[in-house]
């Protein structure tokens, strides 16, 4: 599912219009971003939740030259679903 199939599905199980469904969309997707860009971590009770951890440098191999290379260490953005989603799916 793509952002404007996510932005139809969500009007249609809300009841809003395709139009204030991104709206609501874009304003979830700027709030997590800005919380996570904090450090804070965002819970979503029964859905999951968003952090940020830190991904240390490693060696590497570039598979086109075989060189050992350095990664960097760098923050990523993880999300752990909570149990009633992790249910839904089973």
């Amino acid at each position: 599912m793509n952002k404007t199939e996510l932005i139809s599905a969500i009007a249609a199980n809300s009841g809003l219009s395709k139009v204030d469904s991104k709206k609501a969309l874009d304003g979830f997707m700027k709030a997590v971003s800005q919380s996570l860009k904090k450090g804070d971590k965002v819970s979503l009770v029964g859905f999951g939740s968003f952090a940020v951890a830190n991904r240390s440098a490693r060696v590497g191999v570039n598979p086109a030259t075989k060189k050992k290379m350095t990664i960097a260490a760098k923050k990523v953005v993880k999300f752990k679903a909570g149990a009633e989603l992790a249910d839904k799916v089973k």
